[in-house]
């Protein structure tokens, strides 16, 4: 790690009072974020081992330091168009939770990691309704920063109902 880049990661674990912290990504030229105190670490792009009789979505998966993760492409789980990775494409390795399985933990490819956002509940916007055909329920909220619209991530509801419902479903078509 550089020193500049030292510096930054520093600077921003600081959270100021009554703020949270999101880590933010691209994807599509769009600005996402989740809540840093789920990033348990972010890694270049180094490919997967597939798994078959996989969604498309997810690329197989990883051995990191003994734990076996599973990586989810985000542009295709969420429908994008696929382009190349490249030497900005990262791994954000998350934790996620949910009452069922307890804690576990998930890698998402990204386009590129962005910066660390100090965000209050009340910059938080709840992101419109589209009616019953779209849901935005993985969606925490919509925030601006700098003129751009960052879509906040409820990383949980997003994985445990998008991916692990999914995996859950597969293993009992499997048995």
């Amino acid at each position: 790690m550089s020193t500049s880049q030292a510096e930054i990661t520093e600077g921003t674990l600081q959270a100021e009072d009554g703020m949270d912290q999101y880590l933010t990504f691209m994807l599509a030229n769009e600005e996402y974020g989740v809540d840093i105190l789920r990033v348990q670490e972010i890694k270049g792009w180094d490919g997967v081992t597939p798994m078959p009789n996989m969604p498309c979505f997810i690329l197989g998966v990883i051995n990191l330091r003994g734990t076996v993760v599973p990586i989810i492409d985000l542009r295709k789980h969420f429908e994008l168009e696929s382009i190349p990775f490249d030497k900005t494409t990262v791994v954000i390795v998350v934790r996620v939770s949910d009452e069922e399985h307890g804690e576990r933990t998930m890698g998402m490819v990204v386009d590129a990691v962005s910066e660390v956002h100090n965000i209050s509940a009340s910059e938080l916007k709840p992101p419109p309704d589209f009616g019953g055909s779209i849901s935005t329920d993985s969606i925490k909220g919509l925030a601006t920063k700098n003129d751009q619209m960052i879509i906040i991530l409820d990383i949980d509801h997003l994985m445990n109902t998008g991916v692990i419902k999914v995996l859950d479903e597969e293993e009992e078509d499997d048995a």
